[in-house]
């Protein structure tokens, strides 16, 4: 038995990265925003994989940690408000055929002594395992006599953030404690925090330029889709940097802008700057 262990992991790895690879779902929009007189919006689905696949969906809360990690959030903290209890969506489980989509829509109710402000919760996509062919257990292992058969498989998902804005609703964000560190292979990364201020969540695109002393302006990073929920006040982040052919780091100036989506109108929602040695 001994000797089947190395064996045995390599295989369960195998099987894992098998399954991983034949989960595929594709989601539109990835964010769900409803404010104003907005009382819907829907939410497209497609399996771009091979084989059919099946996926329950729920609505889960969640919170995001200074490092950005999304985390299940049991309690609502001070200032923390859920979109559980306002938001209503239909199918509650799909299966798709290879290259099919489907639509989930989702409806808001408001009751009328509802507090102004943000309500997030996360629309979570969970796979469901098979009961046959790849799933069954008989077909996939066939262990020889005296062995032990072990299948695990990988239930891979994805969630989205469903945010109901009501009322007056304001957020401040500024760029905070600008610093450079060493990656690997000598790569340059930026660190920085994001801080956030009011009763809704920030979200946008990262530009990052660099201008030499006396040369022109190069940009250097770039990342789209970041967002620092509520109540969160501090998200710590990292930018790689892409330097272009013939531009070292020198005497020069980095700037770093955070401005909305394009589709939100592309406004600066704060910049800041880091003199380089």
């Amino acid at each position: 038995m001994k000797n089947l262990l190395p064996k045995l992991a390599l295989n369960i790895g195998l099987l894992l990265l098998a399954q991983v690879a034949q989960a595929d779902l594709m989601l539109y929009p990835t964010r769900v925003v409803i404010e104003g007189k907005a009382r819907a919006a829907q939410v497209e689905l497609i399996n771009s994989g091979t084989k059919p696949e099946t996926y329950r969906i729920n609505l889960v809360n969640r919170r995001m940690s200074e490092t950005g990690e999304i985390v299940e959030a049991k309690e609502a903290q001070a200032g923390e408000q859920f979109a559980d209890e306002l938001v209503r969506y239909s199918p509650r489980q799909v299966t798709l055929q290879p290259g099919v989509g489907q639509t989930v829509r989702l409806q808001v109710r408001l009751p009328a002594d509802l507090a102004n402000g943000e309500y997030r919760s996360h629309l979570q996509f969970d796979r469901v395992a098979d009961a046959e062919g790849q799933s069954n257990l008989e077909t996939l292992a066939k262990p020889e006599s005296g062995q032990i058969a072990i299948v695990l498989q990988a239930l891979v998902g994805a969630s989205i953030p469903v945010i109901v804005r009501h009322g007056e609703t304001n957020v401040v964000a500024m760029l905070d404690k600008l610093t450079l560190e060493a990656g690997k292979d000598n790569a340059k990364i930026l660190n920085f925090d994001i801080k956030r201020n009011g009763n809704r969540s920030v979200y946008g695109d990262f530009l990052l330029s660099y201008t030499p002393a006396g040369g022109k302006t190069v940009d250097v990073g770039k990342v789209n889709g970041v967002a620092v929920y509520v109540p969160s006040l501090l998200r710590k982040a990292k930018l790689p940097l892409t330097l272009p052919e013939g531009v070292t780091l020198k005497g020069g100036t980095l700037n770093l802008k955070f401005s909305e989506r394009p589709d939100a109108g592309g406004k600066l929602i704060a910049q800041a700057e880091l003199a380089v040695p």
